[in-house]
């Protein structure tokens, strides 16, 4: 093989999962469906947490045809704990190890300070942040032996503040916080935490939030003038900036929060 040849090889495996054992939640829709998709393509093996398990079987599906192995499905509600325990339990039973925790299921409430209940507190911080505290602590004595890491998806809405979504703003925020502590407990054992803060991306949460096709049409159209850069994010874009981080070429990195929003969050009102 010539030099230029082993270069261009190089350049498309920087980013590689070969064998890696990865639990991704929220893996039925949007991001965390992406995610296991390039994940699939980089070589990893995956176990995917959804609640919509026909969904979920479509993500595995579409998985397996970049797979060696089957994706385990672990499917349920991450406000249940015991779903979250039996998920950790299965997928080192049947893979034997543990290497990436991707923290991608959540939920959007979209309700201003008048509007908020504390019930709709409790619903944005149990999915969003304490299903993430507990999962991270069933994973970590795993991703100890194996020195592997775990990447959060939080929001731009964690970095900056928003009207209209005040709970899913602090539920975010908390997520961030988690993040960078997280990643400091866990350095001294090689375990590195990080998480990505997308701005707006094309998925089903904002319809799933409320709003009716002619307020997403809208909507969407607002993100092109409140992105600096012109439009809203693609899934593929998340997805391939959570393999980054899970891979060894981010070997160095931890305790970040990585905008991933074409520029919103280094916006100012005008």
């Amino acid at each position: 093989m010539n030099r230029m040849f082993l270069c261009r090889i190089a350049m498309y495996v920087v980013v590689s999962l070969p064998g890696k054992v990865c639990l991704v939640t929220g893996a039925s829709s949007g991001i965390g469906a992406g995610t296991a998709l390039v994940f699939a393509r980089l070589g990893a093996r995956l176990a995917l947490n959804g609640r919509n398990e026909e969904n979920l079987k479509e993500t595995a599906r579409r998985c397996e045809e970049f797979c060696d192995q089957k994706p385990l499905l672990v499917p349920g509600d991450l406000t249940d704990e015991t779903v979250l325990r039996g998920m950790v339990e299965q997928t080192v039973a049947h893979f034997g190890q543990l290497d990436v925790l991707v923290n991608s299921g959540g939920i959007l409430i979209m309700e201003g300070i008048e509007e908020t209940t504390l019930q709709d507190y409790d619903r944005a911080m149990n999915v969003n942040v304490r299903s993430l505290l507990l999962l991270t602590q069933l994973a970590v004595p795993h991703l100890i032996k194996t020195k592997g890491n775990i990447v959060n998806v939080s929001s731009v809405a964690g970095l900056r503040s928003f009207p209209g979504a005040v709970v899913y703003c602090m539920s975010k925020a908390a997520v961030d916080q988690l993040t960078r502590c997280a990643a400091l407990d866990l350095a001294s054992k090689q375990v590195r935490v990080n998480a990505v803060c997308p701005g707006v991306i094309i998925t089903e949460i904002h319809r799933r939030a409320g709003l009716d096709e002619a307020q997403y049409t809208q909507f969407l159209q607002d993100s092109r003038r409140t992105h600096p850069l012109g439009r809203p994010g693609t899934v593929e874009e998340v997805a391939r900036t959570i393999a980054f981080l899970a891979s060894d070429s981010a070997s160095f990195i931890t305790g970040v929060t990585m905008p991933i929003d074409g520029g919103l969050h280094a916006t100012c009102p005008r």
